[in-house]
């Protein structure tokens, strides 16, 4: 797969986001794409010139194979059996969101084979992937993700290089972490904000703020305490306990049913009593350092 010739394409899974990765390696060369609904496969081939696979083992004439399949499980199987078929040397890129683990299993099963994997998780919806401006999420070898650079190209050029084969999507699976939590709180945050008069346009504007609830915790607390270990000064975690505290009364008069705000209430009471009272708030974050036994500064060892 030297840079002087693009490598050939594979693709399985033609679902709503596969379809837009077809649409946008296909507007780069040739590809080949399989999918198990012929319809629409040959629907997607028509809109976009995709060459459809009349059986999955065509796409394993490709040099690159790109995944983009509805679970960990599937994406396990039609990894294993591409490989089987792959010419030595070849590579397979999972954009399937999976976890880790799931990348170390296909990593090592495919290796018995000499096919290389890499995962590049995809940080967007469909619309933008059809546009070109997704994020991809990067985790493989130096080596592989070279070789896989013409596609990845093909695919965004917003890339995010994290590290080993795995790291690209626990990357992505953290992110989703967040933002669904997030949303359970918006959401009680937007009830309570409905129960007591306060304009659910004017709550979201503040939460926009710099200095807000929604932002500075990231921005702050996050990147410039937590990550320095520096927890002097600032709002006292004795002082968020009192204010989640009040947070937690207002629903209760309100009759507000509160599930992430209460739950995250309970780490308050816990660093309050671990004599964590007089340090800014983010040293919660000392807290996960006991239970797992690594830093936030540098991964490693407490």
């Amino acid at each position: 797969m030297s840079e002087q010739r693009r490598p050939a394409v594979g693709l399985c899974g033609l679902g709503n986001m596969g379809a837009a990765i077809a649409s946008r390696l296909a507007a780069a060369g040739p590809v080949t794409g399989y999918d198990i609904d012929e319809e629409r496969m040959a629907a997607i081939a028509g809109a976009c010139g995709l060459t459809p696979a009349r059986v999955p083992g065509d796409v394993a004439s490709a040099d690159v194979v790109v995944l983009s399949l509805p679970s960990p499980a599937v994406s396990r199987r039609v990894a294993v059996d591409l490989a089987a078929r792959m010419r030595p040397g070849g590579l397979i890129i999972e954009t399937s969101t999976v976890n880790p683990a799931d990348m170390w299993r296909m990593r090592d099963e495919c290796g018995k084979r000499s096919i290389h994997v890499i995962d590049a998780a995809i940080l967007s919806g469909v619309r933008q992937m059809y546009e070109g401006r997704s994020t991809l999420l990067i985790g493989g070898s130096d080596e592989d993700v070279a070789l896989a650079s013409p596609v990845l190209g093909a695919l965004s050029q917003s890339q995010v290089r994290l590290g080993p084969v795995g790291s690209g999507m626990a990357a992505k699976v953290i992110n989703n972490a967040v933002a669904h939590a997030v949303m359970v709180v918006l959401v009680e945050a937007g009830a309570m904000a409905a129960a007591t008069g306060v304009p659910g346009k004017t709550m979201a504007d503040l939460l926009t703020g710099p200095d807000a609830g929604l932002t500075r915790p990231l921005t702050h607390r996050f990147a410039e305490r937590i990550l320095n270990s520096d927890y002097e000064g600032g709002m006292p975690t004795e002082a968020a306990r009192k204010d989640s505290l009040l947070a937690l009364e207002l629903a209760r008069d309100s009759g507000v049913p509160l599930f992430a705000t209460q739950a995250a209430h309970t780490v308050y009471e816990i660093a309050v009593g671990s004599g964590l009272a007089r340090e800014d708030y983010a040293s919660i974050a000392r807290l996960w350092e006991r239970w797992t036994g690594r830093t936030f500064t540098d991964h490693g060892k407490v």
